[in-house]
């Protein structure tokens, strides 16, 4: 099978974070034998679906990563900021049928809660775009034969 030809979205915001999600994504991407075509840095979380809505056209990018921190501040822009973006996200990958999966920890998170999911979060966001660009493979190669035959799993 191909390999998985990924985009990632970085914020620069919370960069001591995201920084270190990226590194983490970029070598999880290698051991799942997906090949990183562009890396892309944007302001903030906030500021992705923009970007987002650009590398999706790209015949060369297969699914988008993005990765961001939103941390709790003294109101509650942290979730206006990670629910505006969550949603925009998840309409780009409808509209355009390519995965980019949510790589954003948070809102109501503290810095320590942000540095502890940094691991987590980066690895799950990479698996989730190369799981869903190999299941969509499968789906859209079947035959109609194939859809003859009863249940049919896509793992």
């Amino acid at each position: 099978m191909d390999k998985t030809r990924l985009g990632i979205i970085v914020a620069e915001f919370n960069s001591r974070i995201t920084m270190e999600m990226l590194e983490v994504a970029k070598a999880h991407a290698e051991l799942r034998n997906a090949a990183i075509r562009y890396i892309c840095f944007v302001p903030g979380t906030f500021d992705m679906p923009l970007l987002i809505e650009e590398l999706i056209k790209k015949k060369d990018v297969d699914a988008i990563v993005t990765l961001g921190c939103v941390i709790k501040g003294e109101t509650g822009h942290d979730r206006i900021v990670a629910n505006t973006a969550a949603r925009f996200i998840a309409e780009l990958s409808f509209k355009y049928h390519k995965p980019v999966s949510l790589g954003i920890s948070g809102p109501d998170m503290t810095v320590q809660q942000a540095r502890n999911r940094i691991t987590t979060v980066s690895k799950r966001a990479v698996d989730a775009a190369v799981n869903m660009v190999d299941r969509l493979r499968k789906l859209r190669d079947m035959e109609e034969d194939d859809e003859k035959m009863g249940v049919i799993i896509i793992d």
